[in-house]
């Protein structure tokens, strides 16, 4: 067993984002485990004592424990057994959105050496969710001069299952006038484009209504279906053309809602109503609909809810503007959110010892990791403790530090550390976070026994105040009678310095009469 890496800092303070390695155990690479979203709680993932090749009575005397990257308690460690197991259902979507594969990440923590296994979690996915349609009602204008095989764009259906369980097709009904084309994104999802097959007439029907249905690739598939409604209008000549394809916008993430974020402008050469714009959002998803609206006379977009850098650090918008005919165009708004510094750094304890020998030295006393949500100089912190202390921080991997003592201790110098270990990202304005630990150091047999000429203390009367004192019975005596030693409190007055016509009771901690 080697150590990889091993960083000594003598300083008290050390950055956070410094590249450190860890322990492992040789022979041994990362672990690989792989599991089914919404299995019940309490299911077999792996056999971690076997796979570490550690014994059960060694796994429990070196506090195994599971720490999940998200500090989330994902799963759990039997020491009983050294299985690895499900402590919580697992919703794959709510791990990780639209991301595959879906990995959570882990470590196993070993104390006394202390050891760091990297290990990971696959989450796969099950079709538990259908498609839909943030829309129950797509209206689609289309003048009845439109020629065969003109597209229209449509809104696409929302699929949370990724792979072969997410949205794989759509279909039309009916088909008389229209088909429907399958247009592939950049984003890798797929996009339904109407199609007319058939010229329209405006006299002879002024509306249609058709049922748009989106398909997953389960097994079973699921399915989900919006109404598609068509309106015959007369001739337009003129589609809308934007001032520009791209707009871009950057935005604090403390923005207020409601202001305004930027103004898009499109123009269309017809007049009357034909020449009329309304602007909306096209294959906006949920969020951005929570999150932005647009004026959709004036093209203002502007703020709906509170934005937050930690949770989505861009948005990708198309708008279209669409004439009083029908035609319509669109064009890309990118929003980019500013990141303030508005998370404190925090400490995640993962073990603690609250009592230490005294004559031991470099003894583990924490095992702790820190973070912090923001980014740059916002999510970048220092780790310190009082300069005073006999201990030390100690970086291993990933952001756990360990909180040691420098060397031994002597408890009947000092019994009790109160140490505050405080951590201070680099933002602006600085945010610091403090975690308080008291250690008490336990007694040791490092004394020899006091000399055996002592002061004998007896006789009548009262001392005016209540002491302890270490004492013990006299050796050449058969009355019970006790001597003084030392006094418990070190500024308390020693036997040798009391009146010397005292008497002492015959017991432990007692008030002297």
């Amino acid at each position: 067993m080697g150590m990889r890496g091993v960083l000594t800092l003598q300083k008290r303070q050390v950055l956070v984002f410094f590249v450190l390695l860890g322990l492992s155990q040789a022979g041994i690479e990362s672990l690989s485990y792989s599991i089914a979203e919404e299995i019940e709680i309490g299911y077999f993932v792996a056999n971690l004592a076997r796979d570490l090749e550690l014994g059960l009575e060694e796994l429990s005397s070196r506090e195994a424990q599971v720490v999940c990257d998200d500090r989330e308690k994902h799963l759990y460690l039997d020491l009983m057994t050294g299985y690895l197991l499900l402590n919580e259902k697992l919703d794959r979507e709510e791990l990780c959105s639209s991301t595959e594969p879906c990995v959570l990440h882990f470590q196993v923590v070993l104390e006394k050496p202390l050891q760091f296994f990297q290990a990971e979690l696959h989450v796969r996915d099950i079709n538990d969710h259908a498609p839909t349609f943030l829309d129950k009602e797509i209206l689609i204008k289309i003048s009845e001069s439109a020629t065969i095989g003109t597209t229209f764009l449509m809104e696409s259906a929302q699929d949370l299952d990724v792979g072969s369980n997410s949205l794989q097709n759509y279909t039309i009904s009916p088909i008389s006038h229209f088909y429907i084309k399958i247009q592939d994104g950049s984003d890798g999802k797929i996009y339904p484009e109407l199609v007319l097959q058939k010229v329209l007439d405006h006299e002879m029907e002024s509306e249609l209504r058709l049922t748009l249905t989106a398909l997953d690739g389960g097994s079973p598939p699921r399915s989900g279906t919006t109404l598609v409604l068509v309106k015959v209008l007369d001739i337009n000549d003129n589609s809308p053309e934007f001032a520009q394809d791209l707009y871009e916008v950057q935005v604090l993430e403390d923005t207020p809602i409601g202001s305004w974020i930027i103004t898009v402008s499109a123009k269309d050469l017809d007049t009357g109503n034909y020449g009329k714009l309304s602007y909306t959002f096209f294959h906006a998803s949920e969020d951005i609909r929570k999150t932005f609206e647009i004026n959709p006379l004036s093209g203002e977009v502007n703020l709906r809810s509170q934005l937050d850098f930690e949770t989505t650090q861009s948005y990708s918008i198309n708008i279209q503007a669409t004439d009083g005919g029908g035609l319509s165009e669109k064009c890309a708004l990118l929003i980019k959110v500013l990141d303030i510094n508005d998370n404190l750094p925090e400490v995640i304890m993962s073990s603690i010892t609250n009592t230490i020998p005294e004559n031991a030295s470099e003894t583990l006393v924490a095992l702790f990791s820190v973070r912090d949500h923001d980014a740059g100089d916002n999510g970048r912190m220092v780790c310190s403790i009082q300069d005073d202390l006999p201990f030390i921080l100690k970086p291993t991997i990933k952001n756990f530090f360990t909180l040691v003592s420098e060397k031994a201790l002597d408890r009947e110098s000092r019994a009790e550390y109160n140490i505050t270990i405080t951590v201070t990202d680099l933002g602006t304005p600085r945010l610091q976070t403090q975690h308080n630990i008291t250690v008490l150091v336990s007694d040791v047999n490092d004394n020899g026994p006091f000399p055996a000429r002592l002061l004998d203390v007896s006789g009548a009367g009262t001392l005016a105040h209540s002491y302890q004192y270490e004492v013990c019975l006299s050796g050449d005596s058969g009355t019970g009678e006790f001597k003084f030693l030392k006094t418990v409190f070190p500024n308390l007055l020693t036997g040798i310095n009391m009146r010397q016509k005292e008497h002492i009771g015959n017991g432990f901690g007692f008030n002297i009469q």
